[in-house]
Order: structure tokens, then C-alpha cells, then sequence
């Protein structure tokens, strides 16, 4: 008998990533980064490579490194490196690597002198979110120094890249913008005399909403999940996650009873309260303390009081509710249960945050849909 569990259905996962690659002609990267997004990095990537997935993407060279010692061959770009790191495994491993500065760069040619191998590098140019990769200033000065590696075999450039500000809004005119910039900073690469196969921009809302953006490779991260990045629209996709726990406890309590720490719900009437063995070191935000969404016995109802570290309280009222029956806080929403969105929607977060919370956590992941 299970506690509390996190469901990962990987068939979802593959129809995600096959409707995502179905509406492009470009190389499909599915992002892996965080375990996964909460759903389990390996697992993921191999759901996703069933697919029709061409390459993954991940942040940390031990993401990376972590899927090659799964067995996974695919090719597989890092991104967020800071500086000191044992580079040379992830050239070794054939790990691609994202490279923003000079500083970098020079990282990345001597782990390609200590493995023995060139490295493969994608240049990443800002465009404009301010976060990542070289300003347009620096460009000029990262691509003749890669290209000149390049040319003594140190390194082998193959991408340039970026990422979007307001993808997930469409229309909004950062992201023509950012376009404009990124086709700048690719005709000065060329005049550097670089010529990369791979040119990727479209994160998940740029592969679903805006075909321009698409050039030679996509990368859908959320999307791969199920979850939609464009708010109101839900392209088909379906959620891959469904976590839920069993009422621990009832009891029959008072009107005017105060409930959980610093009685911030009180009850109105004589109800029955459940007590759920769930709570934010498992991933349920504190913020959703008073407006959590679950549903128990096909009724939607709401978290009552605060959320503590391993529980939180359900007034149900008068309505006839056990110990060992199941309480839903989200899934595909297909049984009327709360989804992702509408626990964002009660926490003022996105639904990246709420299902990344349940990742890594003590709460056993089940999947279903694996294959041998």
C-alpha cells in the first residue's frame, strides 16, 4: 500500500514529443534539464528518443554526464558550466557544450588538450534576455577566437544559439526583435568563417507558435511534459504527471476549530477534517497554504490552513470521507482533477515551478508506459 506517489505516464510523454516533431522540419532537442522537469531525467529521455527526439538538452555537465552513463548515446548539449569544472569528461563522453564567453572558451580548448579530442562547442549569442551568452559587443571578439580554435583543431563549432524572452507571449514584439538580432549575429559568424550545422532559437513556445524561429533545431522543454507555455492554450498536448497521496487521518471537530500552524483557517461549522501526508518537502508549495486545489470522493476542495512540511489539513464538511482514500492535488485534469496550471494559478507561480517541486523528492516516482 503506497503513502503518496508521483505518476509519470511516458506514453504521454512520446505523444507530446511525436506532436511536437510533427510540426516542424528542424532536429528536435527534448530538455531533460532538472531531472526532467520533476518526472525523472532518464526515463524522459528515453520516452523522448522513443519518439522521434534527435538530441537532449540538459544544464550541468553531470546531467549530461549522467545520461551517458545511463546508456544514452544521443547527442546531448550542456549549457550552464561555470568556471573550474572537469570539462574534459563531457568531451570525452561526446557531451556538446555551450560556450558564452572567452573565459569559457578557453576552458573548453584546454579539456579538449586533456581529452585527447576536439570539442564541440555551440556559441551562444544574448539577444536580448540578458541572462546568458555573449552581447553583441563581445560577439565579434568569442567568434574569431572560436573560429582560430577552430582552425587549429582544438574545437569544432558546432552551433550558434540563443533564447527567447517572451516566446510563451505570442506577438509580442521582443521577440521579432530578438530574431532580427540573432540573424545579425549569425551573418557575423559566417564572416568569421564559421558556418555551424546547428542554429537553434525556439524554446517550447517558439517550436508551437512561431515557425520562423524554428532554423535547424527546436527546443521544447515544458511542452515535452504536457504542459502548455502559452497561457489558455493546451495544443493537444497532454500533462505527463499525476501526484496524489491517501488521507492519513479523519476527525470530527467543532465549529470555530483552528487548523494547522497559526490557525489561519478556522472552521465555519462542525466538519470532518483529512489530514494528508503530504507537504512542501515534498513539493507542495507553502504559498498554497488556505488556496491549494486537490480533489477527494470526485469533489474539488481546497487546502485549509497552512501548509507544513509534511501534511496539510482538508475541511470536507459533512461529507463521508476515510482514512487510505486517495486525494488528487493534480493531474491531466481528464477526471476533473486540478492541473498543473491551476495549482500556478493558486500560487501565483508557472506550471514549471509546481511540477519541478515534486522531482527529487521522498516521494517514490511511478511510471507508467516504460518499455524494455
Amino acid at each position: 500500500m503506497w503513502q503518496a506517489e508521483v505518476r509519470v505516464d511516458l506514453d504521454a510523454i512520446r505523444e507530446n514529443v511525436s506532436r511536437l516533431r510533427s510540426g516542424t522540419a528542424a532536429e528536435l532537442m527534448a530538455v531533460v534539464k532538472g531531472d526532467g522537469y520533476g518526472h525523472g531525467m532518464v526515463p524522459a529521455a528515453r520516452a523522448a528518443l522513443d519518439a522521434g527526439a534527435d538530441w537532449l538538452g540538459v544544464c550541468t555537465l553531470d546531467e549530461a554526464l549522467t545520461l551517458r552513463r545511463a546508456g544514452i548515446t544521443a547527442p546531448v548539449l550542456a549549457w550552464l558550466l561555470a568556471p573550474g569544472l572537469p570539462l574534459h569528461e563531457g568531451v570525452t563522453a561526446g557531451v556538446d557544450l555551450g560556450a558564452a564567453s572567452l573565459p569559457q572558451l578557453d576552458e573548453m580548448i584546454e579539456a579538449s588538450r586533456v581529452a585527447g579530442r576536439p570539442a564541440r562547442l555551440h556559441l551562444k549569442i544574448d539577444t536580448g534576455l540578458s541572462r546568458g551568452g555573449a552581447t553583441v559587443a563581445d560577439w565579434p571578439t568569442l567568434l574569431d577566437a572560436a573560429a582560430k580554435a577552430q582552425a587549429d583543431g582544438l574545437v569544432e563549432v558546432v552551433g550558434v544559439w540563443s533564447h527567447f524572452v517572451y516566446a510563451d507571449s505570442p506577438g509580442h514584439p521582443t521577440t521579432d526583435r530578438q530574431l532580427a538580432v540573432f540573424h545579425e549575429g549569425l551573418g557575423m559568424a559566417e564572416k568569421a568563417g564559421l558556418r555551424p550545422r546547428y542554429r537553434h532559437l525556439a524554446n517550447s513556445a517558439a517550436t508551437l507558435t512561431r515557425p520562423d524561429t524554428h532554423f535547424d533545431l527546436v527546443r521544447p522543454g515544458l511542452a515535452v511534459y504536457g504542459l502548455s507555455p502559452v497561457v489558455g492554450e493546451r495544443f493537444g498536448l497532454r500533462p505527463a504527471m499525476t501526484a496524489r497521496a491517501r488521507v492519513m487521518l479523519t476527525k470530527r471537530v467543532p465549529a470555530g476549530a483552528g487548523v494547522s500552524y497559526g490557525h489561519t483557517y478556522t472552521t465555519e461549522r462542525e466538519s470532518t477534517l483529512a489530514v494528508v501526508p503530504l507537504g512542501y518537502a515534498d513539493g507542495v508549495p507553502r504559498h498554497a497554504s488556505n488556496s491549494g486545489p486537490v480533489q477527494l470522493g470526485g469533489v474539488r476542495r481546497t487546502i485549509s490552513g497552512r501548509v507544513c512540511m509534511d501534511q496539510f489539513v482538508l475541511d470536507c464538511g459533512d461529507d463521508p470521507v476515510a482514512a487510505g482514500e486517495v486525494v488528487t492535488l493534480f493531474g491531466s485534469g481528464a477526471d476533473g482533477e486540478p492541473t498543473a496550471d491551476d495549482w500556478a494559478e493558486a500560487v501565483d507561480t508557472i506550471n514549471y515551478e509546481i511540477v519541478t517541486r515534486f522531482g527529487s523528492t521522498r516521494v517514490p516516482r511511478v511510471y507508467d508506459g516504460e518499455r524494455p
